[in-house]
């Protein structure tokens, strides 16, 4: 089990700087508890009323004292409870971002009472002290994470508690139904059937299909956050690594004129669009003896497979026999894909033959593009159709997409539950054995929210947050 303090209260003030380590224009350091400002009070001199005499939600200026000795002037933040992020007295210090001036603010602190706050403390008491649930909790860690426009507007939506409230909503309707089902059981003798089972077949169809749908969504949200999976892919010198580097804006991988210069996988990230896609350049694809190059072409296949997006780059000046024959091969890896034609070194064809080349493959429109990585000829429209492809600027604000592998965990075990429930139902089951795979259902919902859980999960949830938050 993690380390981490004891889950209920136990009543400590808790001090820790909230910016990130370092030095800077400016630092914070958050206090929280009963007595926060109570002591934030002993070593701050303000300009005017005592902090102790202030409103919540009021800034006030003065110096920070300890034994008659400044350590710095500041601007301190009050946040009085029921009203702040922790649901406790809050007060925020903005120091000086000296490393020495923080550390000396922090030891004063302790020094007259406080504790220093394990990593995600502060998070941990709001959910706690019923100010976020446990979704709410870790969406804000995977905001502070937000590396990219989408992955930010999807921590954002969820910590605004859509998906608990999606959750919540279920959860309510199956313990309505368990509910009665179990009452039925009390009068079992009597044959008494209190919930209507037309009913509950509607109800669990509804429910299977709506976490059928967060399930599904789980492929977009992991790719959100941890990046699209991008495979360019093609035969050898086709500029497979010449894309790569532009697309990265860096040059990551060799480029040469000699065929199989590429025998393994390189990989790296780029936003474009405000989407993060992870580019993965593989080994070009053609007949060899050599075993290491075979090697890495079957690594070729293997990220094919993994990937969301697939870039055939095709040499436009190669023949027409060989980008058939090619086409049979990616066409086949490819089949239920995102797959985007790119013929590459289109500036050296003629706009004729170019034409020809592009219809040879008789692809669907828009899957087929002529570009140059030499002289960057539609790169920007190809950037521009990979954030198409990846379908994340068609989520609206409302769309509940889960994008934490705790709870694509526990959604599909509920899943599970609720099929079990459907074909108990087809099978017209008893009512003990319904009600059985309801509450498991309803269990591994509350698992997500936090209304079910254990100090072993929120131990491995609030570990993974940055000290401060």
């Amino acid at each position: 089990m993690t380390n981490f303090p004891s889950y209920f209260n136990d009543g400590d003030t808790i001090c820790a700087v909230s910016t990130p380590h370092g030095m800077g224009g400016i630092a914070v350091i958050r206090v929280s508890g009963r007595e926060a400002v109570a002591l934030c009070s002993e070593l701050f001199n303000p300009k005017g009323a005592p902090l102790s005499e202030r409103a919540s939600h009021t800034l006030a200026y003065g110096s920070i004292v300890d034994d008659g000795r400044v350590i710095d002037e500041v601007v301190v933040s009050l946040f009085r409870a029921p009203h702040s992020f922790t649901g406790e007295d809050v007060v925020e210090i903005s120091c000086h971002g000296s490393l020495f001036i923080q550390q000396e603010i922090l030891q004063t602190l302790i020094a007259k009472g406080c504790r220093t706050a394990s990593a995600g403390e502060f998070t941990q008491r709001a959910f706690l002290n019923g100010k976020l649930d446990l979704s709410q909790a870790e969406a804000v860690a995977d905001l502070i994470a937000a590396t990219s426009a989408a992955s930010h507007r999807l921590a954002l939506s969820q910590m605004k508690g859509g998906f608990s409230r999606e959750l919540d909503l279920l959860r309510n309707e199956m313990l309505t139904f368990t509910s009665l089902i179990e009452l039925e059981l009390d009068f079992s003798e009597e044959d008494v059937e209190f919930a209507d089972r037309s009913e509950l077949n509607r109800l669990v169809a509804h429910i299977e299909a709506v976490v059928s749908r967060l399930v599904d969504s789980f492929r977009v949200g992991n790719a959100v956050k941890n990046g699209i999976p991008v495979a360019i892919v093609g035969e050898t010198n086709a500029g497979k690594s010449t894309l790569l580097n532009l697309l990265l804006k860096d040059d990551k991988a060799i480029v040469s004129d000699i065929h199989g210069t590429t025998r393994d996988v390189v990989e790296d990230v780029a936003v474009l669009g405000g989407v993060t896609f992870r580019f993965i350049d593989t080994a070009g694809i053609r007949e060899t003896s050599d075993t290491i190059e075979r090697m890495g072409i079957e690594r070729t296949f293997t990220k094919i497979e993994q990937a969301s997006i697939v870039l055939w780059v095709v040499d436009a000046t190669s023949s027409d026999a060989l980008v058939e024959a090619m086409s049979k091969i990616i066409l086949s890896k490819t089949e239920g894909k995102e797959m985007l034609a790119l013929f590459n070194k289109s500036d050296l064809l003629a706009a004729d033959d170019l034409k020809r080349k592009l219809a040879l493959l008789n692809l669907p429109a828009g899957a087929a593009m002529a570009i140059s990585a030499r002289t960057r000829q539609n790169i920007d429209a190809l950037e521009a159709r990979l954030v198409e492809l990846s379908g994340i600027n068609s989520l609206s604000s409302s769309d509940i997409v889960v994008t934490n592998a705790r709870h694509y965990e526990a959604l599909t075990k509920a899943h599970a539950a609720i099929s079990r429930v459907s074909e108990g139902l087809e099978n017209h089951l008893s009512g003990d054995f319904l009600s059985q795979d309801i509450r498991e259902a309803i269990h591994y919902l509350g698992e997500i929210t936090g209304t079910i859980t254990t100090d072993e999960i929120l131990g491995n949830i609030f570990a993974k947050f940055c000290v401060g938050k």
